[in-house]
């Protein structure tokens, strides 16, 4: 984290820990390591160095590799496949041994869904079929099905064998979802349970408008919940309450959907969140760290701790596990999840590597970390603005295009409000009614399937004088992904669809089929703003059009020399109610090539693509106009713009901090008993949107206030990258201070 200071002498888990605590070990191991085993690494496993380095890293807690696919230990099963090179040894309880001597807590690692082609011939019942009775393999393993009795009966009896033998603190599996949605199970267990429970047949494919495949969907996640429940059962009475079982799980919703992993209901029964999720991607960036992290601690409390595995071997672009990751690259990522809630976990494949650079990688954030770990737990979030998802949004309406109608909208607004610096939470649509109050202003990213009862929540929200902020087709489409008559959520719109809603394609291939399908086209399109300012700034003029008066509204602040924004989407005609206000209309597309025919052949209409009302205290925006997915794709300044704006003027004086200053910065705001917690992340690079990133670029000043709520003072800044005390002053209620540089991250004491 900048330079790093000369390290004290590194203390183990046991030492930092109280002694006899009450606490269970799960809510207090903040630093985690986790080296996969190779089949390679029993004949050269050097118990000894990786010793001294899970001590050198302030390591609390390991997960180390015991069985599934491959056993690291003489299993009595005779089918449990051991590593190649085992020879007999236990290296899983040799580790485990050395890692319980040094006082670090131990998470044995499964990898649990497929085996080998003698496991299969010996039990073939408890594998995956097609409709033609054949096994679904994964290159030359077999898949096992979670229906089976490979899931109720051998796997628990694993899960005790591991626990008798070495005394691990829990147990995390892999890939303990089994197979994921893009294949249907026919096999004897999974066509009985799925009658007795449903009364129906499986499905004959993926069809979204079968009911079904709607059961099914439906049935697949509470069968993996069952799982989950099941195992924590079984380590908890083999090894004690505090022997508790956790699979691992990801940070992308779409990435849960896909495997049946229901993250809100998972969240209610974990004692603690393993988190696979190694790295960014372009479109979503290091933020989407912050964001996973703030996520799933609204759902499972802030209280509990969330583990992150943190690659530091190269993952991305392309795939090298046995090469280093750039370091700038991989603090990044590990410094966006500490800004958001998560505890960082040191991921390597193989105990043995000729590229020796990863080994220091994580060290300085770790060091860090351990120095300022009481100020990165027992805290909660500051902030204003709840960016509302759901998971079945993104499995009935989402279906098989997702990544398009439901990630990137959500992703869109996520930048624009990092980029505005402002301080949002995620809500899941089903904590509206509960936990919604926090908030000024819900933000429905093209949040299309909404249920009655949903949709009731939101109304209930407004009616408090809550804010909305909706776009593209918000609530018009029930939570099957049936389409209604009309937006569920008219009436708080202003808004009413004119004639069907489209249809939403119930297979894949009938994506490009369907010529009603309002997601699939993109064009060269704009937005009109109103009223028009050409009078009012220079350029050419065309004659015979009157001068144009009025004010702008607030929303389309730093549009002043521009008549037109450019959209690149469709919309159709919608009937306002009266009252509203609708600054923005749409430009229809036309001809991008050749260049003599780029002129607009339809400059104006009447269709809406921002509608503005008030009701009481509560500010209502909805934009059908998908903006928040094209920023997403595209990254256009003004849509950026246009998304703040939406924010500022919805959430009003309620948004608790101000940070100006040159860089691209993302800032997440704690409190915690009678201080604020301030996390100032630095997403300034050349590789912002294209990893890797290979040199961090400090920035600053950057000057901040916040809002003191009662009980803080405010008369103390101290911020703990670059450790000393800011100047501070107080005016209006406010703390007003100055950072002066700020390298990859900055964290400020608000006392």
């Amino acid at each position: 984290m900048g330079v790093a200071a000369a390290a004290p002498v590194p203390v183990s888990a046991a030492q930092t820990q109280p002694a006899g605590s009450s606490v269970p070990w799960y809510r207090r191991a903040y630093r985690w390591g986790q080296t996969n085993i190779t089949e390679r690494d029993p004949e050269r496993y050097d118990i000894d160095w990786w010793r001294r380095f899970w001590k050198r890293n302030y390591t609390q807690a390991v997960i180390i590799n015991a069985g599934g696919i491959v056993a690291y230990y003489p299993s009595k099963f005779p089918l449990h496949y051991r590593a190649q090179f085992l020879n007999g040894r236990d290296l899983f309880g040799e580790l485990t041994d050395a890692a319980h001597k040094d006082g670090l807590f131990v998470m044995a690692r499964m990898d649990s869904n497929r085996t080998t082609e003698d496991f299969f011939k010996a039990h073939p019942d408890w594998f995956t079929r097609d409709r033609n009775g054949n096994p679904y393999r994964a290159a030359d393993k077999f898949i096992t099905c979670i229906s089976s009795p490979y899931y109720d009966e051998y796997l628990p009896s694993v899960l005790r064998e591991i626990i008798e033998r070495s005394h691990p603190d829990g147990i995390t599996d892999n890939s303990w979802a089994g197979m994921g949605r893009e294949n249907i199970c026919y096999c004897d267990h999974c066509q009985r349970w799925f009658g007795a429970k449903t009364g129906m047949k499986l499905p004959a494919d993926a069809d979204w408008n079968n009911p079904a495949y709607r059961q099914w969907i439906l049935w697949s996640y509470q069968r993996r919940t069952e799982v989950w429940e099941l195992n924590n059962r079984t380590t908890q009475a083999a090894g004690g309450p505090d022997c508790i079982w956790s699979g691992m799980n990801s940070g992308s919703v779409s990435s849960q959907a896909r495997s049946f992993r229901d993250l809100r209901e998972i969240s209610k029964r974990a004692h603690i969140m393993m988190l696979d999720h190694q790295r960014r991607d372009d479109e979503t960036g290091f933020q989407q760290n912050g964001d996973t992290g703030k996520r799933v601690h609204q759902l499972m409390g802030w209280g509990k701790l969330a583990p992150e595995s943190m690659a530091m071997y190269q993952s991305g672009p392309g795939y090298y596990r046995l090469a280093s990751k750039t370091p700038a690259e991989a603090r990044m990522w590990m410094v966006e999840g500490l800004a958001g809630g998560i505890q960082p976990r040191g991921h390597f494949i193989a105990a043995y590597h000729e590229d020796r650079r990863m080994y220091r990688t994580a060290e300085p954030v770790m060091k860090w970390t351990s120095d300022n770990q009481s100020f990165l737990v027992g805290r909660e979030p500051v902030a204003s603005i709840g960016l509302v998802w759901s998971q079945r949004n993104t499995d009935f309406f989402g279906r098989d295009e997702a990544a398009d109608r439901v990630d990137a909208p959500y992703t869109g607004f996520m930048h624009a409000l990092v980029r505005a610096r402002i301080p949002y939470l995620p809500i899941h649509a089903d904590d509206i009614a509960q936990s919604g109050k926090r908030f000024s202003l819900l933000i429905l990213p093209n949040v299309g399937a909404l249920s009655d009862e949903q949709c009731a929540s939101i109304r209930r929200f407004v009616d408090a004088g809550g804010s909305l902020l909706a776009t593209g087709v918000t609530s018009l489409y029930n939570e099957w992904g049936d389409p209604r008559q009309d937006y569920a959520l008219a009436g708080l719109f202003g808004a009413h669809l004119i004639g069907p809603a489209p249809a939403l394609a119930s297979r894949p291939a009938d994506r490009r089929r369907s010529a009603s399908d309002r997601f699939a086209p993109d064009g060269h399109s704009y937005l009109r703003l109103h009223p028009e300012l050409r009078s009012r700034v220079d350029g050419p003029k065309i004659a015979g059009e009157p001068p144009v008066t009025g004010e702008r509204h607030p929303v389309l602040s730093r549009f002043d020399e521009t008549d037109t924004i450019p959209y690149g989407g469709t919309l159709s005609p919608l009937r306002t109610d009266a009252g509203v206000i609708v600054p923005l209309t749409f430009i229809p597309p036309f001809p991008t090539y050749p260049p003599e025919t780029s002129w607009m052949r339809e400059p104006k209409t009447n269709i809406p693509g921002l509608i503005l009302s008030q009701r009481g205290a509560s500010r209502i925006a909805f934009l059908p106009a998908d903006i928040d997915r094209r920023y997403a794709r595209e990254h256009l300044t003004d849509h950026g713009d246009l998304l703040a704006n939406l924010v500022r003027w919805a959430a009003g004086s309620s948004i608790s901090i101000a940070v100006e200053g040159p860089g691209f910065l993302d800032c997440h705001l704690y409190r915690q008993l009678n201080r604020l917690i301030l996390h100032i992340v630095n997403l300034t690079s050349a590789g912002t949107w294209r990893a890797p990133v290979e040199e961090l670029i400090p920035v600053g000043p950057v000057r901040v206030s916040i809002a003191l709520p009662a009980g803080i003072a405010g008369r103390k800044a101290q911020a703990r990258v670059r450790p000393g005390d800011l100047p501070v002053s107080i005016q209006g209620g406010r703390a007003f201070f100055t950072v002066p540089s700020i390298f990859d991250h900055e964290m400020i004491l608000v006392e």
